[in-house]
């Protein structure tokens, strides 16, 4: 059984480290964001984001990501929140074994039967190494290893590379040291958006016997390469079916039933060859049992499902009240799998 993730001492020393990383700048914009659901004033809003953060640890963009302001008590204690996420992932994953998935260069050598696409350290190989594996693939993405929140991804088109060394000697000296060959996502999820890769994260935990799903999510990008929430995307939860049933919100709060670029219909949405995704990851999560809470991201490809890659860190996902009328969190789901 796992600790619970609510300790009177890790919850002093999250509100210590909470403290000294206060930006009021942002809780007072988080507070007039949130004002539009309520008639509070904005002062007692920000009183209410502080005793949130004490009492039921919400982060801040937790507070505006889930309508927290709207909420009763009752329902403000069904929600997991990224603190107590993180305390479940420092408990439960191995620490060592844990650095598997923070190395993308590990995680694909480890996880290669689940990745579906080529890649190279760009450390490691020569010029003319590195110009055939541009010309085979045509398009290409670099990564930093290390990277969190999409940062350091940077897409490549082959035929703009016209010095490989320059090219090389660039990608190392801003540590991206992965070249990966470019996913071809499904047409039905390219049709949300073009430009970027919009993958599932699919954030499990594995008891040694069972793999529980704890939340399914539709990723998708609004006009840049990545679909990361951080830079500009948005999300909206999957039934088990891979259904969206609710329109999708970014981090400011707005949300689309349809998808602004393409006009696809988001509400209704059914992610193709869903029904494959779940089966590879009870495959892929034996690999490392020690580290049995992750968030997988997931791309769809004509084939099927492939692994983009492994979070023992995920962020939390949850429905938000003011476009889904959903008014529980998934913390009682969470609850029920791990076992605290």
């Amino acid at each position: 059984m796992a600790e619970a993730p609510g300790g009177l001492g890790r919850r002093l020393r999250y509100l210590a480290n909470r403290a000294a990383r206060l930006n009021p700048a942002n809780v007072w914009r988080i507070a007039g964001a949130a004002r539009s659901l309520t008639r509070k004033p904005r002062l007692l809003i920000v009183a209410d984001m502080l005793w949130c953060s004490v009492r039921y640890e919400f982060g801040f963009q937790d507070y505006l990501d889930w309508d927290v302001v709207m909420l009763t008590a009752a329902e403000r204690r069904t929600y997991i929140t990224h603190p107590k996420s993180n305390h479940l992932a420092m408990t439960l994953n191995h620490p060592e074994l844990r650095r598997i998935f923070a190395d993308k260069l590990r995680f694909n050598a480890r996880f290669s039967d689940f990745i579906g696409r080529d890649w190279i350290d760009l450390r490691e190989a020569d010029a003319d190494a590195v110009r055939a594996f541009l010309d085979d693939h045509g398009r290409a993405m670099l990564k930093v290893p290390d990277s969190l929140s999409g940062k350091g991804i940077e897409k490549v088109e082959a035929s703009a590379v016209t010095d490989v060394d320059a090219f090389v000697a660039e990608a190392i000296a801003e540590r991206q040291f992965l070249l990966e060959g470019y996913i071809v996502q499904h047409p039905e999820m390219a049709s949300l958006c073009p430009t970027s890769v919009n993958s599932l994260r699919v954030i499990t935990y594995f008891d040694g016997e069972t793999l529980h799903v704890l939340a399914s999510v539709l990723k998708m990008g609004n006009g840049g390469d990545i679909d990361n929430f951080s830079n500009g995307g948005m999300y909206t939860m999957l039934d088990e079916t891979g259904t969206a049933h609710f329109a999708a919100f970014d981090e400011s709060g707005t949300s689309y039933a349809t998808h602004p670029l393409t006009g696809t219909s988001i509400v209704g949405f059914r992610v193709p060859l869903y029904d494959e995704v779940v089966p590879m990851l009870e495959r892929a999560a034996r690999v490392v049992p020690e580290v049995p809470y992750v968030g997988w991201d997931v791309a769809i490809t004509p084939d099927g499902p492939v692994i983009i890659e492994g979070n023992p860190n995920s962020g939390v996902y949850q429905a938000k009240p003011s476009v889904s009328g959903v008014r529980e969190g998934l913390l009682p789901r969470y609850r029920a799998a791990i076992g605290f």
